[in-house]
């Protein structure tokens, strides 16, 4: 039986203790399903309506059933709601009807895979529906909410649409070389391929923003051993997190903890401390903090208030100094000056990592970037279009012109996706 054919279900509610489960379903078998858990004829579509749940002779449970008849459902499938009592027995009595009914458990993903493959929405959009699920913030809901609503899709297809007009007009060049075409032609068609490839252009350099709000930023916390590293990321996560010891060289390893800052998931990385050692383990540390800070989207070196200065790895950039234990001695003037033990400074840190957040993340336009899967489409396609603005053979540029639509294609699942499917769908949650 082919994947589509089947009819499947899954849980869409999350586990633990609740008032309500719902079971979704989608396929060809929907309605029969219905008819027979029923006993009797199928809701109205799109209404919810209080019915029993039988198999046999056992009533299962009394739930609110609702009927989708396809096209116009979320797979474009004929589907429906099961509302049930969320009791794990309840539950797991229907699962098992459903499978003696013929139905199949849903794999990840599977019911937006299908969505797609119905023309209920594009590659882009269904990316968009994973990242709503996943969001943590407000900041990235909005985001996601822009993509799920075609607002990327829609300038992709443009651009394609775009491209494809100036294709018909190297073609026409192409196929009709002695018919005295106006030159005109041929430099508007180059003018136009220039615009796309600034637009383009601008398109990848705005992108960042919008993928570091996708993934979280990541925040490191340097510095020598002892300055209090660990206490400060104990402060800003508002739990003990990390290990606090006046024993120098207490991290050994990197820990990461998870906070928001200005609506922006943060990953705090505390780090062993900075210095030499011939202890082997914690020389590996050392490695390994220098690691993170060197990939890190901003990197907090923590000094100590009364020591000396010190300089920052010249590896490392855009760094932010924050003085500890000024409960002890005052901070260097033009610092920012904390205490960790007594909280002395700490909501003015906190101010400023927010800040930085939100500026690391501040998009540009309506549609930014938020996967590197689309920034790779989008430099192939760019790429594309360079060799067709250099091309002095018109059928070298058409051909390049056409590689350059199916790169865009691709990013929409317009063209030459099946390999994509299963990675993209993959990571949806089962009732997706």
């Amino acid at each position: 039986m082919q994947a589509t054919e089947r009819t499947i279900f899954a849980l869409a509610t999350g586990a633990g203790r609740a008032a309500i489960a719902i079971i979704r379903l989608s396929g060809p078998a929907c309605g029969v399903i219905l008819d027979r858990l029923c006993r009797s004829k199928r809701p109205v579509a799109r209404q919810a309506t209080l019915r029993q749940l039988w198999l046999s002779d056992d009533l299962l449970d009394q739930a609110l059933v609702l009927w989708f008849p396809g096209p116009r459902s979320y797979t474009g499938e004929d589907g429906a709601e099961l509302h049930l009592h969320a009791g794990a027995a309840v539950i797991e009595a229907v699962a098992d009807a459903l499978v003696l009914l013929g139905a199949y458990p849903a794999e990840p993903g599977e019911f937006t895979q299908r969505a797609f493959m119905h023309g209920r929405l594009d590659l882009i959009e269904a990316e968009g529906i994973a990242d709503l699920i996943e969001a943590e913030t407000q900041a990235q809901r909005r985001q996601a909410l822009r993509q799920t609503e075609g607002v990327l899709s829609t300038l992709y297809n443009d651009w394609a649409g775009r491209l494809r007009i100036v294709l018909a007009q190297q073609e026409a060049l192409i196929d009709f070389p002695d018919e005295d075409l106006p030159p005109e032609v041929e430099t508007g068609l180059l003018r136009e391929l220039g615009s796309l490839a600034a637009a383009m252009a601008t398109h990848l350099a705005a992108g960042g923003p919008g993928e570091r709000l996708r993934r979280g930023l990541v925040f490191a916390v340097i510095g020598r051993p002892n300055v209090g590293k660990s206490s400060l990321v104990n402060a800003l996560a508002q739990r003990d997190a990390a290990i606090v010891s006046a024993v120098a060289g207490t991290t050994r390893d990197a820990l990461e903890i998870r906070v928001i800052l200005g609506d922006v998931p943060v990953t705090l990385v505390d780090t062993a401390g900075l210095r030499e050692t011939q202890d082997e383990v914690e020389a590996e540390g050392v490695r390994r903090a220098r690691h993170h800070a060197g990939q890190a989207d901003l990197v907090v070196r923590i000094t100590e208030a009364g020591s000396d200065p010190e300089e920052a790895p010249e590896e490392i950039n855009n760094v932010l100094v924050v003085c500890n234990k000024i409960d002890q001695a005052p901070a260097p003037p033009g610092t920012i000056g904390v205490s960790a033990r007594t909280g002395a400074g700490l909501d003015t840190l906190v101010g400023i990592l927010a800040r930085h957040a939100q500026e690391l993340t501040a998009r540009s336009g309506n549609a930014p970037l938020t996967r590197a899967r689309h920034r790779a489409g989008i430099n192939d396609a760019a790429a594309h279009l360079a060799l067709a603005i250099g091309a002095h053979w018109p059928e070298i540029r058409g051909e390049e012109l056409r590689l350059a639509m199916q790169a865009l294609g691709r990013l929409t699942g317009a063209v030459g996706v099946e390999d994509l499917l299963d990675t993209v769908f993959g990571q949806f949650c089962i009732g997706k």
